[in-house]
C-alpha cells in the first residue's frame, strides 16, 4: 500500500512450476467475447448513478494458468463517450493502494479531462476482490484494546507483531480467503484490465493510473505491449525495489521537507508519544499513530498549516491540555474510529503479500529485521525512521507464497510519466529509474512537493496546469512531447508559473 493511500497504511513461471501447476497464466483472454450486461450502478455508486453511468460485471478467471476453471467477477462502470464521431476507446484508471477502490476512479478525473472525456468511454474497475470484485473480508477483529498510559518503543512493536499476526490468520482462514488470496497480485489485475478490454471488444485501451496504479500501468505495458494505447502514469517508483524498500526510501526526503523547527516538535512529541501515548478526543494515540499522520500530511506542501497545527493540537494534549482537535486531526481521528481501517488493511496486505516482487511485494518474513531497521533508522530519520522502516503489512506471517516473481520492466511501449520532484512518498529517482527502463516514455516533472501531479486542482491542491494541458494533449492527440519537460511551480497566490 502506498503510504498516501491510506492512514493505516502504513500490497512467474518459476512460482508456478514450484506450486506443481501445469501451465502459466495465459496473458490474454482466449474464447469469444462476453456479453456485457449493462444496467444501474449499485445504491453505493452515488456520484456513478447521478452522472448518468452504468454498471456491469465481466467474469475473469480466478486462476489464469487454469482458464476454464472457477471464475470472479470485476465490477466496472461506464460513462459513454459523447463525441462518438471523435470517439478514441475506452480510457480505464486506477486510484492506487494497492487496495484502492477504483469503480468511479475514472468519473473523478472527468473535471481534469475536460473535452478530452468527451471523446473516451470512461471505464472504471474495482480490482479483484475489492468493492464490488468479489471482496473478501477477514474474520471478526478483536475489540481494539487502547494503547496503554505508559509503554516503550519495543512494547509497541511486540504489540504491532501480535497484530499482525492475527489480521494474518483471521484473513487466511476466513470463508473461502484460503482458495482466492494466492490469486490477489498485479499481474493478475493488469490480466483482468486486459480481459475488460476484450470484453468491450476494443482493439487497445488507454489508461491513468497515480501512484500504485502507475506501477500497475507500467506493469499493463509490459504484458501486453499490443494493447496499450494512450498510457499516463503518475507517481512511480523503481522498478528494481521491493514494497518494503520503496517505503523505506521514503523517510529521507518526508524528513528533508520539514523545517528544522518543525522536526525539533515532532522529535519531541514523538519522544513523549513512545512513553505515554498522546490522550485526545477520549483515546489515546501511540507514537506509530502520531508518525502516520503526519507521514500524511507531509506528502503536500499546502498541508503546511495543517502540519503545524496537528502538531501544536498534539504536543498541548501531551502536555495535559483538554484540546479541540483542529480540521486535520479531526478527520484522520474520525477515520481511526470507523470500519473502513479494517477494509484499508486488508485491499494493501492482499497484493502486498501476493505480489512475488516489484511493485508491491518482498517483505521480510522475519519480524526482527524490521526492530533492527527501525531502530538503525532513528539516528538520521527520528520522526519518520521508525514508521517507514516497520512492519507495515501482516506479509511475515502470511501463509500463501506468491504464485509468480515481480514484473521486470523493459519495453518500448510509448508513455507519459509525471512525477514531481520533491515527492516524498515515492521519490523523484524512483521515476528516473523507471523511465529508463520504458524507453518509450517521456517524463514530466513537476517542482513541486506533491503525491500526484495530474488533476491536483480537482482534489483542493494547486493546479500545475503544464501538467493538466501536456497530459489532454497527449490524451486527445496521441502525441507525445517531444523531449522531457519541466513544469515550473505554480504561484500559490495567482496560479501563474515562475
Amino acid at each position: 500500500m502506498r503510504i498516501a493511500s491510506a492512514v493505516t497504511a502504513g500490497l512467474g513461471l518459476a512460482g508456478l512450476l514450484a506450486t506443481g501447476a501445469a501451465a502459466a497464466p495465459q496473458d490474454s483472454p482466449r474464447g469469444p467475447r462476453e456479453t456485457v450486461n449493462w444496467g444501474a450502478c449499485s445504491a453505493d455508486q452515488k456520484e456513478l448513478n447521478e452522472a448518468g453511468a452504468q454498471c456491469a460485471k465481466v467474469a475473469v478467471p480466478l486462476d489464469y494458468s487454469d482458464p476454464g476453471g472457477r471464475t470472479i467477477d470485476i465490477a466496472i462502470s461506464r460513462i459513454k463517450a459523447k463525441s462518438p464521431g471523435q470517439r478514441r476507446g475506452i480510457l480505464l484508471s486506477n486510484p492506487g493502494g494497492p487496495g484502492g477502490n477504483g469503480l468511479a476512479t475514472t468519473l473523478s478525473l472527468r473535471p481534469t479531462l475536460k473535452d478530452v472525456a468527451d471523446r473516451y468511454d470512461l471505464i472504471g474497475f474495482d480490482p479483484r476482490f475489492l468493492g464490488e470484485s468479489t471482496p473478501l473480508t477477514c474474520g471478526p477483529a478483536p475489540r481494539p484494546t487502547p494503547p496503554p498510559e505508559t509503554t516503550t518503543p519495543r512494547a509497541d512493536f511486540d504489540a504491532s507483531t501480535r497484530a499482525a499476526r492475527d489480521t494474518a490468520r483471521r484473513c487466511q482462514e476466513h470463508g473461502d480467503n484460503a482458495a482466492l488470496l494466492p490469486h490477489a497480485s498485479t499481474r493478475n489485475v493488469a490480466r483482468d484490465m486486459d480481459a475488460i478490454r476484450a470484453a468491450l471488444g476494443e482493439r487497445k485501451m488507454s489508461y491513468y493510473g497515480v501512484s500504485y496504479g502507475a506501477d500497475l500501468g507500467a506493469v499493463f505495458t509490459q504484458m501486453f505491449p499490443r494493447r496499450a494505447d494512450r498510457i499516463v502514469i503518475d507517481s512511480s517508483t523503481d522498478p528494481a525495489a521491493t514494497q518494503y524498500e520503496l517505503f523505506q526510501r521514503s523517510g529521507a526526503p518526508a524528513e528533508a521537507a520539514l523545517s528544522p523547527g518543525m522536526r525539533a516538535d515532532m522529535e519531541k512529541l514523538l519522544a513523549r508519544a513512545e512513553r505515554h501515548p498522546v490522550p485526545i478526543a477520549g483515546q489515546r494515540l501511540d507514537a506509530k499513530l502520531v508518525r502516520v499522520m503526519f507521514k500524511q500530511l507531509v506528502q503536500h506542501e499546502e498541508n503546511d498549516e495543517q502540519l503545524a497545527g496537528m502538531v501544536s493540537d498534539l504536543t498541548r494534549a501531551a502536555a495535559g491540555e483538554e484540546v479541540e482537535p483542529g480540521p486535520a486531526l479531526a478527520a484522520m481521528l474520525a477515520f481511526l474510529n470507523s470500519p473502513e481501517v479494517e477494509n484499508s488493511m486488508l485491499g494493501g496486505a492482499m497484493f502486498m503479500c501476493g505480489d512475488g516482487g516489484w511493485p508491491a511485494g518482498g517483505w521480510p518474513k522475519d519480524p526482527e529485521t524490521y526492530w533492527k531497521n527501525m531502530e538503525g533508522s532513528r539516528a538520521t530519520q527520528p520522526v519518520f525512521g521508525p514508521y517507514v522502516n516497520s512492519m507495515i503489512a501482516p506479509c511475515a506471517f502470511w501463509n500463501s507464497a506468491p504464485r509468480e516473481p515481480g514484473t521486470k520492466i523493459g519495453n518500448k511501449v510509448p508513455v507519459l510519466m509525471l512525477q514531481a520532484r520533491l515527492d516524498n512518498n515515492v521519490p523523484y529517482e524512483g521515476a528516473l529509474a523507471l523511465h529508463r527502463k520504458l524507453k518509450g516514455s517521456r517524463l514530466l516533472t513537476a517542482d513541486i512537493r506533491s503525491h500526484g501531479v495530474y488533476g491536483r486542482g480537482n482534489e483542493g491542491h494547486t493546479a500545475i496546469p503544464c501538467a493538466d494541458r501536456t497530459v489532454n494533449a497527449y490524451l486527445r492527440d496521441g502525441k507525445l512531447p517531444a523531449a522531457d519537460v519541466t513544469c515550473a511551480h505554480p504561484d500559490k497566490k495567482t496560479g501563474a508559473q515562475r
